[in-house]
């Protein structure tokens, strides 16, 4: 009943805001403050017609993926989107919910909150898609099931970046549908910050972050953990995440220092089919940032993952898996400026990934690359940069990944944008070794490579009207996916000789008066298939044919702040299914007090064939904060 009433009192005040603005005489407006990210003020805001009201200075947004270099938002010549994830952070249950902004970005979830959900981008496969934390990698090399259980509470996050098409270039394996990068930031304030929540099926939330903030030294400690009973049998969850952000400020440069653990045990019943499964993940990450002087950059990333799984939960002796990965990486980057409009950049980078397993073996891989780079931007209208990556495995095998972007900007805020770059990915080790009573592996498997194009058109207005159309086409060769040949087979996996994708994306964004912001989005996708030879996909062909969305945020009287989102999805060769959910919150001197509400028509759907997910759902939270003043 309360999510029923906080939709009628969204819908009341939209309709008085419509008829309050019809009678009332327009004033002029400053601009609003653009999205996310480490910023920079803008030049001052003319004087305004309306001087009673008060209007945050206009920002700028940095972006940091999808480039080798930190540039202003609107110079990258790529198709990238960037989320505040500490804009009204009260009216967001997840750091998963803000994904579901961007568009093109499709989760397909097995249970709320992310537990092993797995997220693809413009059609591609959950495989496909990389996963960083402050651009270092967090692909589990067991199984891309695993990329999405990162041990980030929200409090530590700062913004969400997302690269749209091809990244290997910059990041290597698995860069073939988009990047998403998740960005820890400085903390705000020195402060102390308790949270906790409770809702139906069971749910129970608490969270707490610790705060300080010194002149050379910053330090946050964040803490979350989530319990559910589950909506149905054997969906039960539990979710613990630990996360440390320190960064030191010094004569060689600045410094971070990430830690993070995880903790996941979780009913997994029609995850893996009809079985009433269990499975319990651990985390571990450690990662090191370094600048050594202005023009060079050192990282180092550590990441440990452990999987236990039973197939049948009320007899563990039936089957059971447990595997252990563990990979390693380093960087060493250089900027070189050439001239007033030219950069080049370098650089190398190591890994190492290994697995022991008693289903998939004891298993060991490491690779290098070495990458180039020129960008060109001349007379602030145009801007070009070429690229090209070589990968090189301890095997022998090399995989060269180069790209090319170019930008042109029009008249009234408009630009033209083009692309096109080549992805790899590499076969995970349940790709090749896995066997279990539905499902086997194929240790001959090819990496997967593929051909990314995207041009569209870019416009926005000053941060206060944004919009974007991009049609995008990608070429894949050798993609893995399991396959078989009637229900009574065993899935195997197999290279599927190519697979073609060609997509449509538009977004609008705009910022109105009264602190108000609406988001509307469509991706349209067709894919075609040539090497199945009458086989049936298990991943590759669950993709989204036509997904839309639209959202608002804003405020409500007494100092409210509320949300609410409708999407709606039709996956390939099956029905469309809408989903409505809707928040809201207000903070006080010390507190703030917030209610969730998902699924608002209780629709039955499934993300992935065969798991259901659940029904409406509410949560009610309370945050307590005892904070110094704001750097």
């Amino acid at each position: 009943m309360s999510c029923w009433l906080l939709v009628l009192c969204l819908d009341r005040y939209l309709l008085g805001q419509t008829a309050d603005t019809a009678n009332k005489t327009t004033c002029a407006r400053p601009q609003p403050a653009v999205a996310s990210g480490p910023e920079t003020p803008a030049q001052p805001n003319p004087p305004s017609a309306c001087p009673q009201r008060k209007v945050a200075p206009e920002k700028q947004t940095i972006v940091v993926t999808g480039t080798f270099a930190p540039i202003p938002a609107q110079d990258i010549d790529r198709s990238v989107s960037v989320v505040d994830t500490r804009e009204e952070p009260i009216l967001y249950n997840h750091w998963i919910d803000y994904l579901e902004q961007v568009p093109s970005v499709d989760l397909q979830e097995r249970a709320p909150d992310g537990v092993q959900a797995d997220l693809t981008i413009r059609g591609s496969n959950f495989e496909q898609t990389l996963v960083l934390v402050n651009g270092l990698r967090m692909n589990d090399v067991q199984t891309a099931h695993h990329n999405l259980g990162l041990p980030l509470p929200d409090d530590a996050l700062q913004r969400i970046e997302v690269l749209r098409g091809a990244g290997s270039t910059f990041y290597g394996s698995d860069a073939v549908g988009g990047t998403v990068n998740f960005i820890t930031g400085q903390p705000q304030y020195s402060e102390l910050h308790l949270g906790a929540g409770i809702g139906n099926f069971g749910t129970n939330q608490e969270s707490g972050t610790v705060a300080l903030l010194t002149r050379p030294f910053d330090e946050q400690l964040s803490l979350a953990r989530e319990f559910s009973d589950g909506f149905m049998p054997d969906r039960d969850y539990r979710n613990l995440v630990l996360f440390s952000n320190s960064d030191m400020r010094t004569r060689l440069g600045n410094t971070l220092i990430m830690l993070g653990y995880g903790d996941t045990p979780f009913g997994a019943n029609q995850f893996y089919g009809d079985f009433n499964s269990w499975e319990r993940t651990k985390v571990w990450f450690a990662g090191l940032e370094q600048e050594l002087g202005k023009k060079t950059q050192f990282d180092f990333g550590y990441r440990r993952h452990s999987d236990n799984f039973i197939l049948l939960r009320d007899d563990p002796a039936f089957y059971a898996n447990n595997h252990i990965d563990q990979s390693w990486q380093a960087a060493l980057r250089r900027t070189e400026p050439l001239g007033r409009n030219a950069t080049f950049f370098y650089g190398g980078e190591g890994y190492q990934e290994s697995i022991v397993s008693n289903n998939l073996g004891n298993h060991a891989r490491s690779h290098g690359a070495v990458y180039v780079d020129y960008d060109n931007r001349a007379l602030g209208r145009f801007s070009f940069s070429l690229g090209a990556r070589e990968e090189i495995f301890d095997t022998g095998r090399t995989e060269f990944s180069p790209t090319v972007a170019a930008g042109m900007w029009l008249k009234h805020g408009w630009k033209l944008i083009g692309s096109a770059s080549r992805a790899f990915r590499l076969p995970t080790y349940t790709d090749l070794y896995y066997s279990d009573p539905a499902t086997v592996g194929n240790p001959n498997l090819l990496p997967e490579t593929a051909w990314s194009y995207e041009g569209g058109f870019l416009w926005d207005r000053g941060g206060r009207w944004h919009a974007q159309i991009v049609i995008s086409d990608r070429h894949e060769h050798d993609d893995i996916d399991y396959v078989r040949a009637s229900p009574a087979d065993l899935w195997h996996a197999e290279n599927i000789a190519q697979v073609n994708f060609t997509g449509v994306e538009t977004f609008v964004q705009a910022r109105l008066p009264h602190q108000q912001q609406v988001e509307l989005a469509y991706t349209g996708i067709y894919g075609a298939q040539n090497g199945l030879d009458g086989l049936e996909s298990e991943y590759v062909f669950n993709y989204p044919v036509n997904d839309a969305f639209v959202s608002w945020q804003g405020t409500l009287p007494g100092k409210f702040v509320a949300r609410s989102r409708l999407g709606a999805v039709q996956r390939y060769q099956r029905d469309a299914y809408a989903l409505w959910g809707a928040s809201v919150g207000r903070e006080f001197h010390y507190m703030a007090a917030h209610l969730s509400c998902s699924n608002l028509t209780n629709t039955g759907y499934q993300e992935i064939p065969g798991v259901a997910m659940p029904g409406r759902s509410v949560i009610f939270g309370v945050d307590l904060y005892l904070r110094s003043r704001a750097r």
